[in-house]
């Protein structure tokens, strides 16, 4: 079994309160859960209103198929254009 998990940070300009934030947040989450079908969650940078950490994680046998996966989904989360994407990272691992 193949594991990957990665983790995106966004800034969200023009942002002034955690409502707006949230509102923005909220629709990346549901777009990335809605069209990969795989777990994705705010992870950090709760409090801050132009900040978002966006975590997600992938299960599958082949580390080729998690990998292809992984970059669609950095892909589609910059195309939303919904916030400015300022880092990414991933990890993959076998159990």
């Amino acid at each position: 079994m193949v594991v990957g998990y990665g983790i995106i940070t966004f800034r969200i300009h023009d942002c002034r309160s955690l409502k707006e934030k949230r509102r923005v947040v909220k629709s990346i989450i549901m777009q990335l859960r809605n069209h990969f079908n795989t777990s994705v969650a705010e992870v950090g940078g709760l409090d801050l209103y132009q900040r978002a950490e966006i975590g997600f994680a992938v299960v599958g046998n082949d580390r080729q198929v998690i990998n292809a996966k992984i970059d669609k989904l950095f892909n589609m989360a910059e195309a939303l254009g919904l916030a400015e994407i300022i880092d990414t990272e991933m990890e993959m691992f076998s159990l």
